[in-house]
């Protein structure tokens, strides 16, 4: 199975039957992607070709944006505004209040399937059930099938509101393939580029989306978007989104970070037969610990007020009365239909419906100490301090 940059070029092209893309910027990025799967991600088969087939999925995708935006140029002039911006260390609660803002029929948020899989198909005529539900239902089946582990990890649901970081996933800048894979020299590149690119991209693909869900009838206010990616480029992100309003999600360290290693060493274990954990807890730790450095350094440049801060506990405790803050905060109206959306979410979406998520700190070669130095700053300023 073909890890080639002209391989896959080809093949995208033979599949959406284009021969050419009108912006080939993405191509560094790959070629860098590429070079580190192929000499150091130590692939299994099956990693292999789940690789293969997801890089071919997105050059596939960025030839039916181009063409779609070719013959729809009005969707480069959807307006993103003000987007309501979920942030936080993996483990904080981002899932579940990310899927509970979802409820809000007056917010806008990307679905499992879309994210994934962001253009139609080529052939999809909209007149038809839309086949990339079914093939995110598979996929969601695939990964929870070889690593079970996964799903006491975190909610999987094909349909249900995930991350925007799989929407930068198709820029080839984000942090999504190191964590499904060891990609030392992918990382090290990555951590020294100007991510503007990769945020416009994730803003035209907004676009993209947006048009779509008006054109199957779905109308919003704004977006509520969600992923820890955005704490190291939260500068990137208020340029890309002047409007957004960033909602920060807080938990300790020392209960998150493990817990993080945990679900990288089982997506890892998805690519590769044997994931070093210790290799994953160190990898885990350097990216979360220097993301938050970055945020509290981009924080005290900017007005408190673009900033809600939220307890995990108290969203654990009483959801609704924390979106009801939240609101408040962001001057936004919890209407009585969105209340009641989201009281039944809760309602239906209970943690202990899920396995229980068992780890331990030392198998990824983290002790107390260590994690407490690395993110002292962190932990002084909204845990062990209190202040905000």
């Amino acid at each position: 199975m073909s890890l080639a940059l002209d391989a896959l070029l080809a093949e995208a092209a033979a599949k959406a039957d284009r021969s050419r893309y009108d912006d080939e910027s993405f191509r560094e990025p790959l070629g860098r992607l590429l070079d580190s799967l192929e000499r150091e991600a130590g692939l299994s088969a099956t990693g292999r070709a789940t690789q293969h087939a997801r890089i071919v999925e997105s050059l596939v995708m960025r030839h039916g944006l181009e063409q779609h935006e070719a013959r729809h140029p009005e969707i480069r002039s959807e307006q993103i505004v003000a987007p309501l911006v979920i942030v936080g260390l993996a483990r904080t609660g981002t899932t579940l209040l990310h899927r509970l803002l979802s409820s809000d029929p007056g917010l806008y948020s990307a679905r499992w399937w879309e994210v994934r899989f962001p253009a139609p198909f080529p052939g999809y005529d909209w007149c038809t059930p839309d086949p990339r539900i079914a093939e995110a239902r598979a996929q969601v089946s695939w990964i929870l099938a070889e690593q079970p582990v996964l799903a006491a990890i975190h909610p999987w649901d094909a349909e249900g509101p995930d991350e925007e970081v799989m929407l930068l996933e198709h820029s080839f800048l984000s942090y999504v393939p190191e964590s499904g894979a060891n990609l030392p020299s992918y990382r090290a590149w990555l951590g020294r580029q100007d991510l503007r690119p990769a945020y416009a991209f994730l803003r035209r693909l907004l676009q993209f989306l947006q048009w779509q869900k008006r054109r199957r009838g779905e109308v919003a206010e704004r977006w509520v978007l969600k992923s820890p990616m955005h704490l190291g480029y939260l500068d990137v992100l208020f340029e890309t989104f002047p409007g957004a309003r960033v909602i920060q999600t807080h938990r300790d360290p020392l209960e998150t970070i493990p817990s993080l290693a945990s679900f990288f060493l089982a997506l890892w274990g998805l690519a590769t037969e044997k994931p070093d954990p210790l290799e994953v807890g160190r990898q885990c730790l350097e990216r979360f610990a220097g993301a938050l450095r970055r945020c509290l350094a981009v924080r005290d440049t900017l007005p408190a007020e673009r900033f809600v801060d939220v307890d995990y506990r108290a969203v654990a405790r009483d959801p609704i009365a924390e979106v009801r803050r939240i609101y408040a905060a962001v001057g936004r109206t919890l209407t009585a239909e969105a209340e009641a959306a989201m009281r039944a979410w809760v309602a239906k979406n209970p943690r202990e419906h899920r396995p229980p998520h068992e780890y331990a700190m030392e198998t990824f070669g983290y002790t107390r100490e260590g994690i407490e130095r690395e993110f002292a700053a962190y932990r002084a300023r909204f845990i062990t301090g209190g202040s905000r």
